[in-house]
């Protein structure tokens, strides 16, 4: 199950995936991107956020997964990963090479300053060497 959220005044959508991910979950998503990269072209960011990555269902739905990365990664300016999980903290490092946007890894502690990264209001450089206090300021 891939829960997710179009914050649409932002230009971000939050993925949440909780159980093995389906092909339906993909089409709910692309149901939702489409209609507003008719609009605007391009999203300001995506956020995934994850205690763990739970796999795919099925072939079906790895398919419907990385179709959706290689139709729509393009179109999105960052990618914010915001998880404790070993394996998804690393993958900033290996989707940097393969996809467009400018990707980063956040702790879940991070979840604002991850927000605000991908809004644009925080550079790379703050979340780097500020974001535990930028995180700490704003609770």
């Amino acid at each position: 199950m891939l829960k997710h959220t179009l914050l649409s005044a932002e230009g971000i959508l939050i993925l949440e995936p909780t159980e093995s991910l389906e092909a339906a979950d993909f089409e709910a998503v692309i149901h939702d991107m489409d209609p507003y990269l008719a609009e605007h072209g391009s999203m300001t960011g995506v956020m995934i956020f994850a205690k763990a990555f739970p796999g795919w269902l099925n072939l079906e739905a790895a398919i419907a997964h990385l179709q959706l990365i290689e139709r729509f990664h393009q179109k999105i300016k960052r990618l914010a990963i915001v998880s404790d999980n070993g394996l998804l903290s690393a993958l900033p490092t290996f989707a940097a090479h393969l996809v467009h946007p400018d990707v980063k890894h956040f702790s879940e502690s991070e979840y604002e300053v991850a927000l605000s990264w991908l809004k644009g209001s925080v550079s790379s450089t703050e979340t780097v060497f500020g974001g535990a206090e930028l995180a700490r300021e704003q609770q």
